[in-house]
């Protein structure tokens, strides 16, 4: 048997990558078909134009008064990062995914790795989101369902559709408190750099998951996200996760936040937690 790194074992393992070696020498002529397509692009195209692009979609983005990106209006992404952080094929209870982790695997620590898996088969009774508790940051911006920005000079208002829960992210120059504080969705602080916003997160519980997966972290979670527009209706986003009593090293989530244009769109009310009362309250 061949010798296989540690990394590639987890992914095998939790079949997070297709298998077997006809679909990977697909997959890499297609890679390289799509490469060589691209290159001919950007040679035919040239860096003068390329650049041009680049200044045209930073003067797209809308702007405040005092010259900030404008994030102010509903968000939703398309990415599979709630059922799975990581690559993994289709299954029962998910739709087939690339990942939005950078590199593709989480460094657990070996124990947290076990967990994850003791995690992973009793899914569909341990996820928080199952029992409608607040999904946590960074999960809450992935899950599948919208989320509204309300943007002013010193403060953003994230109000997402799941549960209702309602985010402050105090950007007024004010540090987080002191002492370890537990709370679902953490306490966010905010500046500019740039034309991005980062967000540093901590005084987390550690009752939520990143995933439906059983992708999990302890109440030493800390998350810096970047909200960083690459238009006028987009946002790529990124959230850099530390937890040293979890992972082996710092790790980072990326996808991309589109808007939603649709005429009369809203967010709608979606308190799950009160089904289970309907049987008293009909």
């Amino acid at each position: 048997m061949k010798k296989t790194s540690v990394d590639t074992m987890r992914i095998i393992n939790h079949k997070q990558i297709f298998e077997g070696s006809s679909r990977s020498s697909a997959f890499k002529q297609l890679s390289s078909i799509a490469i060589f397509a691209v290159s001919i692009i950007l040679v035919g195209c040239g860096g003068p134009q390329v650049k041009s692009q680049e200044v045209a979609s930073a003067l797209d983005i809308p702007r405040t008064a005092d010259g900030k990106p404008d994030l102010s209006g509903i968000w939703q992404t398309l990415s599979t990062a709630d059922w799975d952080l990581e690559p993994h094929q289709a299954r029962k209870d998910a739709p087939p995914g690339l990942g939005a982790v950078v590199g593709n695997v989480i460094p657990y620590q070996p124990w947290a790795f076990e967990q994850k898996l003791k995690n992973f088969e009793n899914r569909a009774e341990l996820d928080p989101r199952r029992k409608y508790f607040m999904q946590g940051i960074p999960r809450a911006n992935y899950t599948p369902e919208p989320f509204q920005i309300f943007q002013s000079d010193k403060q953003f208002t994230f109000v997402y559709e799941f549960g209702q829960t309602v985010r402050t992210i105090h950007a007024n120059g004010t540090k987080h408190p002191e002492g370890h504080i537990d709370w679902w969705i953490g306490d966010s602080r905010g500046h500019w750099e740039g034309d991005t916003l980062v967000v540093d997160v901590t005084h987390f519980n550690d009752q939520t998951w990143f995933d439906r997966s059983g992708n999990f972290h302890s109440d030493a979670l800390h998350v810096i996200e970047h909200y960083k527009p690459i238009g006028p209706d987009h946002i790529q986003y990124e959230a850099v996760i530390e937890d040293p009593k979890v992972f082996t090293k710092p790790w980072t989530i990326s996808l991309v936040f589109y808007r939603h244009k649709e005429k009369d769109f809203q967010l709608l009310e979606n308190y799950g937690f009160t089904f289970d009362y309907e049987k008293f309250y009909p």
